[in-house]
């Protein structure tokens, strides 16, 4: 075999963690592009436990009250979808994007239920309260900027928060 499917193992893990732990330190909203296969299988239950770690960091986002938004694109499926891709205050979707825990094939296996066509994708899981939005990758920007001012503006609390301006300086500088 020459390739092996799967692109949330303990690298990613990793990066998501210290991300959120990045966020969390300085105070500073954290947004997550998810785009994945599932976990590394090859890697056994050091892919698997990723789950409980990013999940566990990005919970603590939300105990900081620290706005966490992810964009689900084409694919983000299994253990990505299962943990951190699932957690977020608002989760956007690309049009079309295949968003799931599992194919259909297989949840039919399971089920013996025969599921609608389009089960998995960002327009049916919006549909269904998963994904709080749809935006073309063209609106993706102004879409962002828009819920982090809503956020930043909302979340200032006795901590001193930062403002969206105070983020826009701090990513100028680096």
């Amino acid at each position: 075999m020459a390739f092996l499917a799967g692109s949330m193992g303990a690298v990613v893990g990793e990066k998501v963690t210290r991300s959120a732990e990045r966020a969390l330190g300085e105070r500073l909203p954290l947004l997550v592009v998810a785009a994945s296969g599932g976990a590394r299988m090859h890697e056994g239950l050091f892919s698997l436990m990723q789950m409980a770690k990013t999940s566990c960091a990005i919970a603590r986002l939300g105990e900081a009250r620290l706005p966490y938004l992810a964009i689900c694109t084409d694919p983000t499926l299994a253990g990505v979808t299962a943990s951190f891709a699932s957690q977020a205050d608002v989760i956007l979707a690309e049009p079309g994007a295949y968003v799931g825990f599992a194919g259909a094939r297989v949840i039919e296996q399971v089920t013996r239920q025969k599921l609608p066509p389009d089960v998995n994708t960002a327009e049916f899981r919006r549909a269904h309260g998963f994904v709080d939005q749809v935006v073309p990758r063209r609106d993706l920007r102004p879409t962002v900027a828009r819920l982090l001012t809503l956020y930043m503006g909302a979340c200032r609390d006795d901590a001193g928060s930062p403002t969206l301006a105070d983020v826009q300086a701090r990513a100028a500088g680096r």
